[in-house]
């Protein structure tokens, strides 16, 4: 096969969570431990850094993989899904695997897929292991696909654990409680492992990292609690200006389970950052990847205050991350951002109220396998809507999503693609206007 026939045979042969949904989740990690030891276990011949979260784990994982690059370690980066490209999924400082690799894994595990029948996921998975060890990365990336526990990526045993946050997504496969979901994010942390958890959203979700932590004798360090950012630019600007500190003891919760220390280990006070990726969503994922590189440092790594302010100021161009508070264009000003769930949404109203607009136009796709009433009750009801479905089997009928949508005080017209209701936006649009895409990650995927 070549590549495009090996990639047609992946996506066609195997359970692909963007086509079914959760059926094609595998619940157990039989079928990732089967796969790596025909490899000889190649998870084992690196290190890695493990990072799970409902929101966030894409640009933490991308933003610690631009500074370890920048700092010279050779550094793999495993995330998903992909937005263009199978490739983007599996990257070495930056650059995608070559298509002659991917078509040769397929051909030499071949017999093995078709005996096992793993899930799209998995396969990925192995690869992307496999392509690492080969390559002898210094630290490899691996972000959660879903959960923690039963994921296909919780067979490494890494040097450090991150939890980015919890809310409330793909209910229906990791729990109708907060509780419960933090439950099964935890599952990523490991026995003697330091674990750095980005936002603990409240008390109860805090206990359950707590008691997990403790359970496993791992260091917990909070972010949320243990870094002071000030914003010096608006977030439709191309970067984000930052200024970075330490708050003093005083500050902190007082049952906070975190290490206080120097500002960045080096005794400095603040420390400005230009940060490429604008959304102001960001300061939060930021305050984790400072508390990771903290942790990195004290188990050994060499990471400068220069190589942190040089990675993070092109973390887009180093790591190839798209989809992210991404400026398209301007006159009328084009963004388009991944966020999908409860909280993501939300996130994008705080950004979306940071601009000046005269009408505000939001071309919208979702999917049809989730709750999203309160995902629709979040969104701006003076917008003008282009309902869309994006081109995968999963998506919600534009026409359902609007009957739904106008059930919860949104009015707007259906099209039956995104590129149809994306033109249909920039015809309505004034050069002072604002076009929002999103809803969906396949819906941005078909735009960028």
């Amino acid at each position: 096969m070549n590549y495009k026939e090996t990639v047609e045979y992946l996506y066609s042969r195997l359970p692909m969570f963007s086509k079914q949904g959760s059926s094609a989740i595998k619940k157990d990690l039989a079928n990732t431990v089967l796969l790596c030891n025909s490899l000889n276990n190649p998870q084992e011949r690196f290190k890695s850094i493990h990072i799970a979260g409902t929101n966030g784990k894409g640009s933490v994982s991308h933003m610690l993989a631009s500074v370890l690059q920048v700092a010279g370690y050779k550094t793999g980066l495993y995330t998903s899904p992909h937005l263009r490209d199978f490739r983007e999924r599996i990257r070495i400082n930056g650059q995608m695997i070559a298509e002659a690799d991917i078509i040769n894994f397929v051909q030499e595990q071949r017999d093995l897929i078709d005996t096992i029948s793993p899930s799209f996921f998995e396969v990925t998975v192995a690869m992307a292991f496999d392509y690492f060890a080969a390559q002898e990365v210094d630290i490899a990336v691996i972000e959660v696909g879903l959960g923690g526990r039963l994921d296909s990526t919780n067979i490494i045993n890494p040097i450090l654990s991150i939890i980015t946050n919890i809310s409330f997504d793909h209910v229906s496969i990791l729990g109708n409680s907060l509780k419960e979901i933090a439950a099964e994010k935890s599952g990523i942390i490991k026995k003697g492992i330091p674990v750095v958890i980005g936002e603990a959203i409240n008390e109860v979700v805090k206990k359950v990292f707590e008691d997990k932590a403790q359970q496993q004798y791992s260091t917990l360090t909070l972010a949320s609690e243990s870094w002071l950012i000030k914003n010096n630019k608006d977030s439709n600007e191309d970067v984000l200006s930052l200024e970075v500190s330490k708050p003093s003891n005083t500050n902190l919760q007082a049952d906070a389970v975190i290490q206080v220390k120097p500002p960045l280990s080096d005794g400095s006070e603040s420390l400005n950052l230009s940060l490429d990726l604008t959304g102001t969503y960001q300061l939060k994922n930021l305050k984790t990847v400072l508390s990771a590189i903290e942790q990195l440092r004290l188990i050994g790594f060499s990471i400068t205050n220069e190589q942190i302010q040089s990675g993070l100021s092109q973390v887009t161009k180093l790591t190839g991350l798209m989809g992210r508070w991404q400026i398209l264009d301007h006159n009328p000003l084009i963004i388009c951002d991944t966020g999908h769930n409860e909280d993501g949404i939300q996130e994008v109203i705080k950004n979306i109220a940071r601009i000046s607009y005269h009408t505000l136009h939001m071309v919208i796709g979702m999917v049809k396998d989730k709750d999203i009433t309160k995902v629709l009750s979040l969104l701006p009801k003076e917008a003008r809507y282009y309902f869309c479905n994006p081109a995968i089997e999963r998506a919600k009928p534009a026409l359902d999503l609007a009957k739904e949508a106008e059930a919860a005080g949104l009015s707007g017209e259906s099209y039956s693609s995104v590129h149809e209701a994306l033109l249909a936006a920039k015809a309505n649009a004034n050069m002072n206007d604002f076009i929002f895409i999103g809803g969906s990650t396949y819906v941005v995927a078909e735009i960028i």
